[in-house]
């Protein structure tokens, strides 16, 4: 979605844009380079994060092996938290850094312009090595997002994605994101480097608009809001489920929210629009690790906003952490109690790595909590666990959860008998 965004801007300002989502088709990098001779590109254009700085490092060489003057901009997180760890590789031309839409589409008229390396240090949002030196601006936000094009879907190859998901039936689905920035201070969570602490969302006009031209070009029958703040504007999510509703919009939708930002009100206005699940990061059953977590929500409000949304016909999805540096076992499996008391339609228990930009990261780093890194992925040991531990408390839970007798029939009435047992045999083996 992020290239698609950027790409979208660039098509805007009359650039020729082609991309290639790598990450997913995993292309050989000698095909990659074959590509990138026919095409003779002037600029490249590579998201990297953590988790993907090593194929964004190779990558980036692949590249100027086939083509020596093309130039390499690398966005995303990994730039935005540590502009550092990308321009030590001299194949890396420019970083650009938090929302790409402007930033890219400025550079790239720099570049193409001559690369008036003056120029480009007054853009907001970029880095580079000159002289020796690095170049860092500050980013700045986007504040009217509305002027932000469609994301340049026509661009990727949707045939190739999976375009469901198990929180409603709705097929094909697409994802949106229509909130950026975050005012939160979530110890494990990094977003507001990237996207800043001030919300801005699209209007609800603009996510309608949005809507109809995935379902007239693309066929989309389901929508997953992304992004954990849908709701933090309730009078604006009242508008856009209101909008939704009159212009008769034959879609279904999930989205996430905390949720402290719910009540029974907004819940029935999104049901009546489409709305079939909401997303809830829980996170954990302990308020020892809640308030280490800095999430400023508690288990009487999660219980609550469980308890509104089976009372308004929504299902429920949720999350939980395992392995936060601090917690113990018993802190774990008080999570998985609260996990079976709350009863959610779907569960999920994740294992924390840490990664740059989070308070708990710096924590992990600072303290030595942990055993190895790879690249900028740290996995956290303490004296009560370590990663493969973790993992396998991480496999029980998610065994025992949906392997109880009610869930199973519950599953069973919803998917059918062959279903169920597939996605049983699927926890037991993974």
């Amino acid at each position: 979605m992020g290239l698609s965004f950027v790409a979208a801007s660039l098509e805007k300002a009359d650039f020729k844009v082609q991309i290639l989502d790598n990450y997913h088709i995993r292309k050989p990098l000698e095909m990659v380079q074959e590509e990138i001779r026919k095409l003779e590109p002037e600029i490249v254009g590579i998201t990297c994060g953590s988790v993907t700085y090593r194929p964004c490092i190779e990558t980036a060489k692949a590249v100027k092996e086939a083509l020596p003057s093309c130039k390499i901009v690398v966005g995303g997180w990994q730039p935005s938290y540590m502009p550092e760890s990308l321009l030590q590789h001299n194949d890396i031309d420019y970083l650009v850094r938090g929302e790409g839409e402007e930033a890219v589409v400025a550079l790239a008229s720099k570049i193409t312009e001559g690369e008036d390396r003056k120029a480009i240090s007054k853009i907001p949002g970029v880095a580079f090595m000159d002289n020796g030196k690095m170049v860092i601006t500050p980013p700045k936000v986007i504040e009217d997002v509305d002027q932000i094009p469609f994301p340049a879907r026509h661009l990727l190859q949707m045939d190739i994605y999976d375009r469901a998901a198990p929180y409603f039936d709705a097929k094909p689905m697409d994802t949106m994101n229509v909130v950026r920035g975050c005012p939160y201070n979530c110890a494990y969570c990094e977003t507001k480097k990237l996207w800043g602490s001030k919300v801005r969302a699209f209007s609800p006009s603009r996510v309608v608009a949005e809507i109809n031209d995935l379902a007239q070009n693309y066929g989309t029958r389901g929508i997953y809001f992304v992004g954990d703040n849908f709701t933090i504007n309730k009078k604006r999510t009242a508008e856009l489920c209101k909008l939704m509703k009159r212009e008769k919009l034959d879609i279904e939708w999930v989205c996430d929210a905390r949720v402290d930002q719910v009540s029974r009100e907004l819940l029935r206005e999104m049901k009546d629009a489409g709305c079939r699940t909401i997303w809830f990061g829980v996170e954990s059953g302990s308020p020892r690790i809640l308030e280490k977590l800095n999430k400023q929500i508690t288990k009487e409000q999660i219980s609550h906003a469980f308890k509104l949304c089976k009372e308004e016909g929504i299902q429920i999805a949720c999350s939980f952490m395992l392995g936060i540096p601090g917690e113990t076992i018993e802190d774990m499996e008080a999570s998985f109690k609260f996990a079976r008391k709350l009863d959610p339609d779907w569960c999920q228990f994740n294992v924390f790595v840490a990664v740059p930009g989070s308070a708990l990261y710096r924590e992990v780093i600072e303290k030595g909590l942990y055993d190895r890194t790879e690249d900028f992925v740290t996995y956290v040991k303490t004296e009560e666990f370590d990663y493969e531990k973790a993992v396998k408390i991480q496999h029980r839970f998610h065994s025992t959860f949906n392997r109880s007798p009610k869930r199973i029939l519950r599953k069973i009435r919803k998917d059918g008998f062959l279903t169920t047992i597939k996605d049983g045999f699927r926890y037991v083996t993974h």
